[in-house]
């Protein structure tokens, strides 16, 4: 990874299950991950492969979401899966609340 950063944010996970996933540098003073954002962070492994994390924004925190110790080098294709659900999770958690909020606001009127 490029000096200056803390890992890639992931903009896009491609529904393919060979898809890519596309992201953005994530500078090392950026603010904490917005709610269901996800933040890759991969360094070599001491023997062979990669060590990678990732990240995930709650409302309150960031937090530890995953972590593939030794992956191969192909490793985006090995956390794509767990990216990709937890993506459409947050996605829908966040329809779910605002339609809650909206149920409530009417329920007042």
């Amino acid at each position: 990874m490029p000096a200056g950063v803390r890992g890639a944010l992931v903009q896009r996970v491609s529904v393919r299950p060979d898809g890519p996933l596309d992201v953005t540098w994530l500078a090392a003073g950026a603010p904490r991950l917005p709610l269901g954002r996800i933040c890759l962070h991969w360094e070599p492994a001491p023997l062979a492969g990669w060590n990678v994390t990732a990240r995930l924004g709650l409302a309150a925190a960031e937090v530890h979401l995953a972590s593939w110790p030794s992956a191969p080098d192909d490793w985006p294709r090995l956390v794509r899966p767990t990216v990709h659900e937890v993506t459409g999770l947050c996605a829908a958690l966040a329809f779910a609340t605002n339609v809650l909020g909206l149920s409530n606001h009417l329920a007042e009127v």
